[in-house]
């Protein structure tokens, strides 16, 4: 007996019922993503609408009203996708949340993702995501390298009530944490007293330990007196300003002795430790402009411009303003400014740190050379830093704190590179990086996250390169975090800012005091001294950090399924191991070969052996390679005396073709330099600064070069 065939009516009745059914279930998709709002109409109008794939890791939620919120794990915006691809293919008029749009308006292409990162809807966690906060769990399966994060649905009264919770809670245990920390930095600097104290009473003076004592001495004695002329100057000049308004003749011409000099200084006196990185700009006669950068999740980044008051006029404030959040867009329209004969370079901070760093050390500050040697520099700083911006999200929500290493690296850093590229009309530039900043932008050039982005870099200077970790990472407190489980390190540390007590205490201590208290801190938890430095200006020095970062961030640096674990950003510990395994067995071989070779009469059978363990190596190195052939040349200053990470390690996975898609045109070890030495020792610009003016117009363009002034080094 044959089966029986459903009526069209049957048929027809099925298809009825299935549309609102596809209608529900993208209506709560969207819900589970939106931004949320206090009455019905916000609620429509932040309701999700699309996810939109940056990279195939990294999917961002668009909503009705074209906002932008952070980047949710790939499966969740997939699905949303789907249901609403769906839903329309059913009927467009089952869409209530799209108001009077179409949906046809809107990108409908489900992204094609690689499959070891898609999970079917069916394999979902019945917890799912969005749910409280107790319970909200990430994907199971994502890069090894850098795990999962939760997701947070839209507020409501008991998110509100669980996210105040963890706050308290943090607060008390965070505090904690930072006061051992606080009194262990103590400790250790009443053993430092005390060894000063047993030098003197022996005849010594432990001053005379620093490398540079003397020509520390030297450059205070220079600022001493230039802040006497400066004095001088501003009376003069309030002299006959009175003269002027009381009608009295001066014919004596008033004496500028800094009117010879190329960049005279624009502030001057008395040196106050203040947070302002254009009073610094102004100490050694520059300038400089401040533009606001939106990332492709909302994020509102601050980017600085440093240039020559003399040759350059800035932007009204509204061309400064932030734009829309797609990167790469066309280069700004009319006739470029005068400084955009300069070619322009990009510096991006370290951990905790802001782009300060690059100018607290007067003439001898990295930006401030560089501007000075001709070119065109800018200075980003990550998300978040000193203020907490977002187009949409406010600080209390844990949304706008979901986000780690990979985040400043493929949204933050393309999104300053092309404004950068965009306000100065050239198609590339020279990336500059410290530490973290190397990290991201290793993270963000890799062949499966951000690659386009090399073609848009003529040559990558890391400092301090952060791929491999450092023997510190063996230090008591940074073990603590290691063994914690991520839940307790969320509940240690909260689901927003990592400890804001630290940015709160920055706000009311006293500048020299708080310098001195951080250098104190930071010193005892990443085991570097001052010695190198000039010491009149360490207090300026840490004005310019902690920042803010995010929990989530520092739980990948320091967690136990992160950074901490696996020491390096681009293998995990196993393949680590393996590769080191691997490089030995061929370095064995290859010298084995080569004794052979010598010891005997030659056999074209050897030659064609070795040729062919040599072509295989590299064919198996070039297959598991981080980076493709869109990677823009490298360049190395490494901190030999650095143990916070281990920069040989990867100039050895450099040099021994680990990498073959990299070109490394230019290395340098210093032995005797510790992390922030690269840029605060007093010799950092001969030992880094002019080596980096140098191999950055090396490897500018040609047809670049023809339209820039050549740099002076």
């Amino acid at each position: 007996m044959s089966s029986p065939v459903p009526s069209s009516s049957t048929s027809t009745n099925a298809s009825n019922r299935s549309k609102p059914s596809k209608a529900l279930k993208f209506a709560k998709q969207a819900q589970k993503l939106s931004l949320g709002g206090r009455n019905e109409d916000e609620r429509d109008e932040n309701t999700a609408l699309a996810g939109r794939f940056i990279t195939p890791h990294d999917a961002v939620i668009e909503t009705v009203e074209g906002d932008r919120l952070p980047a949710v794990p790939v499966e969740e915006a997939q699905k949303l996708n789907r249901l609403r691809n769906e839903a329309i293919a059913y009927d467009q008029h089952t869409f209530p949340l799209l108001g009077q749009s179409s949906p046809c308006e809107i990108e409908t292409k489900d992204e094609v993702l690689p499959a070891e990162i898609i999970r079917s809807e069916n394999n979902h966690s019945p917890e799912g995501h969005g749910g409280p906060l107790d319970i909200a769990k990430p994907p199971a399966h994502t890069h090894p390298l850098f795990p999962p994060l939760p997701l947070y649905g839209p507020p409501s009264l008991l998110r509100t009530l669980q996210c105040q919770t963890f706050r308290a809670v943090s607060f008390c245990l965070s505090l904690s944490f930072l006061s051992v920390i606080v009194m262990g930095s103590c400790v250790s600097g009443i053993s430092i007293g005390v060894r000063s104290l047993l030098l003197r009473f022996r005849g010594q003076d432990s001053k005379f330990e620093r490398p540079f004592y003397k020509e520390e001495m030297e450059r205070e004695l220079t600022r001493q007196e230039a802040a006497k002329r400066w004095e001088h100057r501003q009376r003069e000049m309030r002299t006959e300003k009175m003269d002027t308004i009381f009608g009295q003749e001066n014919n004596q011409p008033v004496e500028d002795p800094e009117s010879d000099r190329e960049f005279p200084p624009l502030e001057g006196g008395d040196d106050p430790v203040i947070f302002d990185i254009g009073y610094y700009a102004r100490r050694v006669g520059l300038d400089v402009e401040t533009f606001k950068v939106q990332t492709e999740d909302g994020f509102i980044l601050t980017l600085w411009h440093i240039y020559n008051p003399h040759e350059y006029t800035p932007f009204p404030e509204s061309e400064r303003a932030f734009r829309k959040p797609e990167v790469f867009y066309d280069k700004k329209a009319g006739e470029l400014p005068s400084s955009n004969h300069r070619y322009p370079v990009l510096l991006i901070h370290g951990l905790l740190q802001s782009a300060g760093a690059y100018c607290a050390n007067d003439d001898d500050s990295l930006a401030f050379f560089l501007c000075k040697a001709g070119y065109d520099v800018w200075l980003g700083n990550n998300r978040c830093g000193f203020e907490p911006q977002h187009t949409t999200l406010h600080y209390n929500d844990p949304r706008m704190w979901c986000w780690n290493i990979r985040h400043m690296g493929v949204l933050d850093l393309p999104a300053f590179v092309s404004r950068v590229l965009y306000e100065t009309g050239f198609e590339t530039l020279g990336l500059i990086c410290h530490s973290q900043g190397t990290t991201e932008a290793m993270v963000a050039l890799a062949e499966d996250q951000r690659p386009e982005l090399g073609e848009r870099i003529s040559v990558f200077c890391a400092l301090a390169p952060a791929a491999y970790a450092g023997p510190l990472i063996k230090k008591a407190y940074f073990r603590f975090m290691r063994i914690i489980s991520p839940s307790a390190f969320r509940l240690f540390f909260g689901i927003h800012a990592f400890i804001p007590f630290m940015m709160t205490m920055h706000r009311l201590l006293p500048s020299r005091l708080y310098g001195v208290l951080g250098y104190r801190v930071f010193s005892y938890l990443f085991d570097w001294s001052d010695k190198r430095w000039d010491r009149g200006l360490r207090d300026r020095m840490f004005q310019f950090s902690p920042v803010y970062v995010s929990a989530e961030s520092m739980r990948w640096w320091l967690g136990r399924d992160g950074f901490a674990v696996q020491k390096c950003i681009l293998a995990t510990e196993e393949q680590g191991l393996r590769e080191e395994e691997e490089d030995r067995a061929y370095e064995h071989r290859s010298a084995a070969a080569k004794t052979h070779a010598e010891s005997s009469s030659p056999d074209p059978d050897d030659y064609s052996s070795s040729a062919e363990v040599a072509v295989d190596h590299h064919h198996h190195r070039k297959a598991n390679a981080w980076y493709g052939p869109k990677t823009p040349p490298f360049a190395l200053w490494i901190a030999g005396s650095d143990d916070l990470v281990d920069g040989r390690r990867l100039l050895r996975r450099l040099r021994n073709g680990r990498e073959p898609y990299v070109n490394l045109v230019h290395h340098k070890i210093i032995d005797d330099y510790e992390h922030l030495d690269v840029l605060w020792a007093m010799d950092a610009i001969e030992q880094v600064g002019k080596e980096v003016a140098d191999v950055v117009w090396r490897t500018a363009p040609e047809d670049a070069k023809s339209r820039c002034r050549v740099p002076r080094f």
